[in-house]
């Protein structure tokens, strides 16, 4: 049989066995990232296992995110671009100063090829999670700017901004695919909505069918989800930001004051 420890937990079952040693195989890099995973036959006869048990075994890895599966062509290893730190330093005004939005601010820490493709930009009904967010009846008209972004070609996240009607109708750039040097707190800030301060609210769960579609993940793999206001010096939230991050890709990598 492969390489399996004997001695490691004789009491786990085989599928397990056989999942963790395709593992140690991908992280070793015998089984590099682009490698085809060997078929359900080879694997019965590498392990002496029935094909029920690798197929638990392939599904494991693919709970892992170690692998992913396409219809009609078989399992690969994943091909992992950098992780990427997203850091509370990523929303430092001197970063909009020098023409940076916060994306651009964080992927420039993980040497990856950063991309970024705008879904939709246009007016929305506030849902209910983000009309209590932003203090507005729900179904009022916002502003939605949604987009998904890639590095070295993988998609790592999808962000959908709302933004209230009557702060950005007179930002012309707030319309654009592209809003400019530094993002839309820099046209924010340009036109008097000067930020003080960003509340995230962050859960971890499991995507769902449509979103693991999204983001080219395996079904029912963990993925972070990530809700931003951002606030101004008067109080007012100008903006909220409901964010879904492939779990794997991401660490949460907060600073805060120890003082009171």
């Amino acid at each position: 049989m492969g390489s399996t420890d004997a001695s490691s937990s004789a009491a786990a079952p085989k599928y397990l066995q056989i999942a963790d040693d395709l593992a140690a195989k991908i992280r070793l890099g015998t089984l590099a990232p682009g490698d085809a995973v060997p078929s359900e036959a080879d694997l019965m006869e590498l392990y002496g296992a029935a094909s029920g048990t690798v197929r638990k075994a392939v599904a494991e890895l693919r709970v892992m995110q170690l692998i992913e599966t396409h219809h009609g062509k078989g399992s690969y290893v994943r091909r992992r671009p950098p992780v990427q730190r997203k850091s509370s330093d990523r929303f430092r005004r001197s970063h909009r100063l020098a023409g940076k939005a916060a994306y651009l601010a964080e992927v420039e820490q993980s040497g990856g090829e950063p991309s970024v493709v705008v879904l939709l930009v246009g007016a929305t009904p506030a849902p209910k999670e983000i009309a209590e967010r932003l203090d507005v009846p729900v179904g009022t008209k916002v502003l939605a700017r949604r987009r998904r972004y890639f590095l070295d070609g993988t998609p790592t996240e999808e962000a959908t901004s709302y933004l209230p009607w009557d702060v950005v109708k007179d930002i012309p750039e707030m319309f654009e695919e592209n809003p400019g040097g530094g993002g839309i707190y820099a046209r924010l800030e340009e036109h008097g909505y000067t930020l003080s301060d960003f509340t995230e609210t962050v859960r971890a769960r499991l995507a769902t069918k449509a979103e693991s579609v999204s983001l080219a993940l395996s079904p029912g793999a963990p993925v972070i989800h990530l809700v931003r206001d951002a606030r101004t010096v008067s109080g007012r939230v100008v903006e909220v930001c409901d964010t879904l991050m492939s779990a794997d890709q991401f660490v949460l990598d907060y600073r805060f004051p120890a003082g009171d």
